[in-house]
């Protein structure tokens, strides 16, 4: 081969390398573009979802920032005294559990004459963990409209719902009433304006929020009723028992 022919067959090899090196980085370049473009993309998804998330968790009007909603001498019609020192009793709480039921029929009286005395104050703490044992999930959904009562009515109207849905308590494994019929069972009750939030269970990601709240919190609540006065928990929460953890935490 003549040495012209060798450059020429070297000049060419040459070329052909730096055309591949070429490919090479445009290919490099496009692969991290796309790589960059995905992440960005991921990014602005989970961002759009908690956003989302955020947006959808609307809280009722008259709670309180630790999930409670808080029946008072007041709220119950009583006097209220300027020197009164009402115990806080906790209430945790689940309109489709039978033993809130039999708590709520034994002991419901003696704690609302309480209240209107002035001895005590309750905090209801909605915890809604009985979905499960609902074919379409009343628990949820019968705390949700007891909060649009609260929402648009104050407690009053909140203990109204919560004293109906306990005397009316489907049984377990059961079909609760539909929204619609929830809707009805409180125009029933006098309260009204709440069509839109009971039918879109406006208020379920707050209820998810506070059964979340109270498991993982201070009082690592399992199961319902819990009670709690004065911040001790009550294990056999009778009206003798109540009464003696009341007048317990009065005293101290």
């Amino acid at each position: 081969m003549s040495n012209d022919r060798k450059q020429r067959a070297e000049q060419m090899r040459k070329e052909r390398e730096r055309a591949d090196k070429r490919q090479r980085n445009i290919i490099t370049v496009a692969i991290v573009v796309v790589v960059v473009a995905l992440v960005g993309v991921g990014a602005y998804a989970v961002n759009a979802a908690s956003v989302d998330k955020n947006e959808d968790l609307v809280a009722p009007k008259n709670v309180t920032d630790d999930y409670g909603i808080v029946y008072d001498t007041a709220a119950a019609g009583g006097e209220v005294k300027a020197d009164a020192k009402p115990v806080e009793v906790e209430l945790y709480e689940d309109f489709q559990c039978p033993a809130c039921r039999s708590f709520e029929e034994i002991s419901s009286q003696f704690l609302k004459q309480q209240v209107q005395s002035g001895a005590i104050t309750i905090v209801y703490r909605p915890f809604s963990f009985l979905d499960s044992q609902s074919l379409n999930e009343y628990s949820s959904r019968s705390t949700n409209a007891a909060l649009c009562a609260l929402d648009t009515g104050g407690v009053e109207d909140y203990v109204k719902v919560h004293d109906y849905l306990y005397a009316n308590q489907p049984q377990e494994g059961t079909a609760g009433p539909e929204n619609g019929a929830l809707v009805q069972a409180l125009d029933g009750l006098g309260i009204t304006g709440v069509d839109e939030c009971v039918r879109s269970e406006r208020f379920v990601p707050w209820i998810e929020k506070a059964k979340e709240f109270a498991q993982d919190g201070d009082r690592k609540v399992s199961g319902t009723p819990t009670v709690y006065v004065g911040g001790e928990k009550v294990d056999s929460p009778t009206p003798a028992a109540l009464q003696q953890a009341i007048t317990a935490a009065a005293a101290s």
